[in-house]
C-alpha cells in the first residue's frame, strides 16, 4: 500500500471513532473482521426441512437455540443467525431487509424466555423475547417470539416466517423507519368546513375511503416513526410514532349541519326503517351538500335506481312547453282512466277526475292521466317517443357524471327507443324509466337555477355541461307549478308553509309494492328523496325532506 493509501484509510478511522463512538468502533471492528453480514465459524448444520419431529424441542433446547439466533442477529452476523433457522437463504434476505428498510443503527434483545408449546407451528415450542432497535429517527421497542422446531435427527432450528421480524407481517410486507408513509391515518377526508371528517357520518364511511384512495390531498406534512409497508411500498400500519405530521386533507363540498340532518331524517321512525336515501344539492353550483342512506342494498341516494313515478311530470311538463309549445293552462283533461297503446292507465287513489283540467291543474294534484294523454298525443310522432329522453338530456344533463373522487354512481335512464306501452308510461315515470335520488335532486335543481349545474362532491371537479339551457320561459313555468304543489297540491301536508319551497311527490309501482319520492327546492337548497316501500311520495319521503328545507 501506498503513503497515501495509508494516510487515507488512517483518517477514516480516526473520524469514524471520534463521530460515532462505539458504533464506529463495532462497524471498524467489523470490517477488520470480515463483512458484517458473515457468519462466525460454527459446525454445519443438518437441519432437515422435510423430515422435521412431531416432539417439540425442550424448553432448553429451544431457549438455546433461540438465544444463539438472537445473538446472531444482534451482532449483525446475518448468514449466522439465518442459519439457525429452517430456511436460511430466505432467512438471510428477509434479515438484510429488515436492517435496510429501519435503517437499523443497534439491535438488542431482552427477556428470552421459553413459554412451552406452540399454538400456532404444530410441533414447535415456543420463545419469546423483548426485542429494543435503534432506528432512523428513534428507538423502537417491541414484545415478538420465535417457534424453535426439531429435525428427526435432534437439530434445532427457528421457523421461519415474516413474523419473526415483527409479530403479524405478511410475507408481502416490510418495515421502513424514517418518514412514515401516506395512509388512512395521514389523510382526512373532511366536509366543507376543513375540520369535520366525513367518516364520522355513517353514510359517507364508504365515500369518505374511496375518496382517499382517488382524490389528491393538500397540505399536511409527513410524521416520522416506524411502519409496515406493502409490496408497492404503500402505508398499511403505522406501528410507531416518533415526530407526529400533520394531516393532509381532502376537502369535499359536503356541509356538515345538513349533513347531520339528512342522517337524522333517514332514520325517521315514521318510514318503520324502509330503505331511503336522500341527496341535497346547492343549486347554484351543483355542490353536493349532503347525502344519506340506510338499507342493506348500498348507497340507494347515489345508486337506488328506480322508476321515478310522478317526479318525472317535471320532466314531461318541460317537453310539452319546449317541444309543444304548451304553457300550464293548456288542457290536460284528468279521467279516471285512459288507454294508451292499448295499455289501460288509471290515477293514484284520491285523484278526482276533471275532465276541464289544466296541465298545472293535473301537475298540482299529480294527475296521471293528464300528462299520459298531452304527452302521448304531443310528444309521440308517428311512433317515435324520444322526445322525453331528449328533454332529459339536452335540459337536464342527464348522462354518465362524474361527481370526483372515484365515487361510482348509477346513471338514470329514459330510453330513446321506448316501444308499446312504456310509451304512454314512460311520461309519468315508469315503465322502462329509472333514476336516482342524486338525478332527481338535480332535476329540481336545474328548474330553481333556471340551468343545468352537474352534481359533484369535490370542489373544482368537471362538471359536465347541457347542450342547451332551460328557457327561463319554461323555468318559470316550472316554478310556479312546483311552488303550487308545495303550497296547496301534493306536497302540502308536509311542505305547506315554508317560505320559497317548490316540490313534486310521485309514488311508483314495483312489484307487489309502491316506493314514495319527493323533490324540492328551496332558497338554497335542492333536494330528493327515496323511500322504498313508501306508500305515497308524500306521507314517505316527506318526512325526509321537510327538516331539510326547514334548515334553509
Amino acid at each position: 500500500m501506498n503513503r497515501a493509501a495509508k494516510i487515507g484509510l488512517a483518517s477514516t478511522c480516526t473520524v469514524m471513532v471520534v463521530l460515532g463512538g462505539i458504533d464506529a468502533y463495532n462497524f471498524v471492528h467489523a470490517l477488520s473482521s470480515g463483512s458484517a453480514g458473515d457468519a462466525q465459524p460454527k459446525a454445519a448444520r443438518t437441519f432437515d426441512p422435510s423430515a422435521v419431529s412431531s416432539t417439540p424441542p425442550t424448553d432448553a433446547e429451544a431457549a438455546e437455540l433461540a438465544r444463539s439466533f438472537l445473538d446472531n442477529w444482534s451482532k449483525r452476523h446475518l448468514d449466522g443467525a439465518a442459519g439457525d433457522t429452517d430456511l436460511p437463504d430466505v432467512a438471510s434476505q428477509a434479515l438484510r431487509a429488515y436492517a435496510h428498510g429501519l435503517r437499523l443503527k443497534k439491535l438488542s434483545f431482552d427477556h428470552i424466555d421459553s413459554v412451552g408449546p406452540s399454538t400456532v407451528t404444530p410441533g414447535a415450542t415456543k420463545v419469546a423475547f423483548d426485542v429494543t432497535a435503534q432506528v432512523a429517527g428513534g428507538t423502537w421497542s417491541y414484545p415478538s417470539a420465535v417457534a424453535v422446531r426439531m429435525s428427526t435427527d435432534g437439530v434445532p432450528a427457528v421457523h421461519w416466517n415474516n413474523s419473526v421480524l415483527y409479530p403479524g407481517l405478511g410475507d408481502d410486507q416490510s418495515l421502513t423507519a424514517g418518514k412514515l408513509p401516506a395512509d388512512e391515518t395521514t389523510v382526512k377526508v373532511v366536509a366543507g368546513d376543513g375540520e369535520t371528517e366525513l367518516s364520522t357520518f355513517p353514510s359517507l364511511r364508504d365515500i369518505a375511503a374511496t375518496i382517499r384512495k382517488n382524490a389528491k390531498p393538500s397540505g399536511g406534512t409527513a410524521g416520522t416513526g416506524v411502519a409496515v409497508v406493502d409490496g408497492a411500498g404503500a402505508g398499511v400500519k403505522t406501528l410507531k410514532v416518533f415526530v407526529k405530521g400533520r394531516a393532509a386533507v381532502i376537502k369535499t363540498t359536503i356541509d356538515a349541519r345538513l349533513q347531520a340532518v339528512a342522517e337524522t331524517a333517514v332514520k325517521d321512525p315514521r318510514l318503520q326503517d324502509k330503505p331511503t336515501g336522500t341527496v341535497a344539492l346547492d343549486w347554484r353550483n351543483g355542490h353536493i351538500l349532503a347525502l344519506a342512506h340506510t338499507g342493506d342494498d348500498g348507497d340507494i341516494a347515489i345508486n337506488g335506481i328506480k322508476s321515478p313515478g310522478s317526479t318525472m311530470k317535471i320532466i314531461t311538463s318541460a317537453a310539452l312547453f319546449d317541444q309543444a309549445g304548451l304553457t300550464p293552462d293548456s288542457p290536460a283533461p284528468c279521467t279516471d282512466s285512459l288507454m294508451a297503446n292499448s295499455q289501460l292507465f288509471h290515477n293514484d287513489p284520491g285523484v278526482r277526475a276533471d275532465p276541464g283540467s289544466t296541465l298545472a291543474q293535473g301537475f298540482t294534484v299529480s294527475c296521471n292521466t293528464s300528462f299520459i294523454k298531452d304527452g302521448f298525443h304531443y310528444l309521440v310522432h308517428d311512433g317515435d317517443a324520444s322526445a322525453l329522453h331528449d328533454e332529459a338530456v339536452n335540459v337536464f344533463g342527464m348522462g354518465s357524471w362524474s361527481i370526483g373522487g372515484g365515487v361510482a354512481t348509477t346513471d338514470p335512464s329514459i330510453p330513446a327507443d321506448v316501444q308499446g306501452g312504456d310509451q304512454a308510461a314512460q311520461f309519468i315515470g315508469q315503465g322502462k324509466v329509472t333514476a336516482t335520488p342524486l338525478f332527481m335532486a338535480s332535476v329540481a335543481a336545474t328548474v330553481r337555477n333556471a340551468g343545468f349545474e352537474q352534481p359533484i362532491i369535490l370542489p373544482g371537479q368537471h362538471q359536465d355541461t347541457a347542450p342547451r339551457p332551460i328557457s327561463a320561459r319554461t323555468a318559470g313555468y316550472l316554478q310556479s307549478m312546483m311552488r303550487t304543489v308545495a303550497t296547496s297540491g301534493t306536497a302540502a301536508p308536509r311542505l305547506g308553509g315554508l317560505a320559497g319551497v317548490g316540490a313534486k311527490t310521485g309514488t311508483a309501482e314495483e312489484g307487489d309494492h309502491t316506493n314514495g319520492w319527493l323533490t324540492a327546492y328551496d332558497s338554497r337548497i335542492a333536494v330528493a328523496a327515496l323511500v322504498e316501500g313508501g306508500s305515497s311520495g308524500v306521507d314517505s319521503a316527506g318526512y325526509v325532506i321537510r327538516p331539510l328545507v326547514s334548515e334553509n
